[in-house]
């Protein structure tokens, strides 16, 4: 059985879309995962840098490294948002690394195009990898790809793309292990 797996992760003006923040980077990556061998057997990525038409807080600048001349000329979220909507729709489940932020600010940014979600599982590898810490908390995402084995440039950090790509490959791995755990029955997988 495949499972498509859409991974995402946000990089934003703040942390509350409903005060008028903005995405300013997207990442995707599509993974289709044998089921019974937890392997990649396809992975496709995109990503794309997005203008948000309002300044970013010169501390999200410092934490991210994306600067608003990095932006200025980039796609705004409702010229990407169909494209987006179109990637994810099939997979079954989001993977993000703080589900309880992208997953949020995802469906609001969708919501404001007017452009509905799929009904789709969610999985935090933040939340459900505290097995990757020795004392249970939440693992940053440094954290959880050392646990998993997996090299972690501080410096190519926060940004969506090389996140996105840390944050599948320690899924997969977490899988393999055993670590991580998806509820297949719950889920609609392919034949392959």
């Amino acid at each position: 059985m495949i499972l498509k797996l859409f991974g995402t992760d946000l990089e934003t003006t703040g942390f509350d879309a409903d005060d008028g923040h903005m995405v300013t980077e997207i990442a995707i990556s599509i993974v289709k995962l044998d089921t019974e061998t937890m392997e990649a057997v396809d992975r496709k990525k995109w990503s794309t840098l997005v203008d948000p038409k309002r300044s970013i807080p010169q501390k999200v600048q410092e934490i991210t490294g994306i600067t608003p001349d990095m932006v200025k000329g980039a796609p705004e979220w409702h010229e990407i948002a169909p494209k987006v909507k179109s990637i994810i729709n099939g997979c079954d489940v989001f993977v993000a690394h703080n589900a309880n932020f992208d997953a949020p600010f995802m469906y609001h940014m969708m919501n404001k195009v007017k452009l509905e979600m799929p009904d789709i599982e969610i999985f935090c590898t933040m939340q459900n990898g505290r097995w990757a810490t020795p004392n249970g908390k939440v693992p940053k995402l440094a954290e959880l790809c050392r646990a998993c084995r997996i090299d972690f440039d501080e410096v190519s950090a926060h940004r969506a793309w090389y996140d996105t790509e840390k944050m599948m490959d320690a899924l997969i791995y977490g899988l393999k292990k055993g670590y991580f755990k998806l509820d297949l029955e719950e889920l609609s997988c392919e034949t392959q």
